[in-house]
């Protein structure tokens, strides 16, 4: 029986990477079609609509769950509210510098969001980082600067909306953690809905232009792919843990490589390529060392008379 039980969770891990990966590739996907979109539409129309569907969808949950009023009882209302600025912030900046910059080089300036993790968690969680991976994260930070040097990617705003959504993307996350203390996934996905639904519209309406109908249904795609992507994510992790998922979002690298060349016949050069190889060898260095820290205070939980 033991080892029946063992199969399915082994089972239910592969089935949680399966679809972590698919939700990835969706979103990789949903890169791409906002570079091709931005070009012509507004970020803040774009963002709007985008969160009209994510604010159906995390209403959908509530409702599912119990109660939109029960959904949003938190012990934390301001860290959640900053949550939902901050991802609403990020998406924004993200959009933006996808305007000029090329799609592989946004994505692999903003990979460097796990190593800010590890430099935010010290004020806002207390937590203690070691030599160890306060070298990674050096080495990580160098990696960017190797994307950004001279003759590779130019500076400009847009660079600085990547890093800008990269820093935004590590506060949520951080901030994500210290409400999970007191709160429910499900009401940390329902302020992330209201709160970017509230802010994207009274926004996005000063920015508002008419759509012809091919523009209306890309937009269209990004608006419905995020509802099932954001889903298939939410599954993935309740069959497999999110340390063990963690590492898989790095393949969104090969393919923004991939769609980039594709779409926009966009090549990232040999250099920028080891420097988004550096980010993602050190990122995945901190997650590594981040969980072999855990193991031990988790066996320890687990002896006799620990509560």
């Amino acid at each position: 029986m033991s080892d029946l039980a063992a199969g399915a969770r082994q089972d239910n891990v592969g089935r949680g990477i399966f679809f972590a990966l698919v939700a990835i590739l969706i979103f990789s996907s949903q890169d791409a079609m906002s570079k091709f979109l931005v070009q012509s539409v507004s970020p803040f129309q774009m963002t709007m609509m985008r969160f009209w569907a994510f604010g159906a969808f995390s209403l959908f949950l509530a409702l599912r769950k119990g109660s939109l009023t029960a959904a949003l009882r938190t012990r934390q209302p301001l860290w959640q509210v900053l949550r939902g600025l901050l991802l609403i912030t990020d998406i924004w900046m993200y959009v933006l510098s996808l305007r000029t910059v090329p799609l592989a080089a946004v994505q692999s300036i903003t990979l460097v969001y796990p190593l800010l993790v590890t430099l935010f968690a010290i004020p806002l969680l207390g937590e203690k980082v070691g030599v160890f991976r306060l070298v990674a994260v050096t080495v990580g930070f160098l990696g960017a600067l190797i994307i950004v040097r001279p003759g590779g990617v130019p500076l400009d705003w847009g660079v600085g909306y990547a890093i800008g959504s990269g820093a935004c993307y590590a506060l949520y996350i951080v901030l994500t953690r210290k409400v999970s203390a007191t709160d429910s996934a499900t009401t940390s996905v329902v302020y992330v809905g209201a709160v970017g639904l509230l802010v994207s519209t009274a926004v996005g309406v000063f920015f508002w232009h008419p759509l012809d109908l091919t523009t209306t249904l890309l937009i269209g795609y990004i608006m419905v792919t995020g509802v099932v992507a954001h889903g298939m994510m939410i599954l993935a992790l309740t069959l497999a843990p999110a340390s063990t998922l963690q590492p898989f979002n790095y393949t969104s690298l090969p393919w923004s490589i991939a769609l980039a060349y594709l779409i926009f016949h966009e090549v990232i050069d040999p250099i920028s390529l080891l420097g988004a190889g550096i980010i993602v060898a050190a990122g995945l260095v901190v997650m590594t060392r981040e969980r072999i820290r855990k193991i031990p205070a988790a066996a320890e939980a687990a002896l006799p008379g620990k509560e």
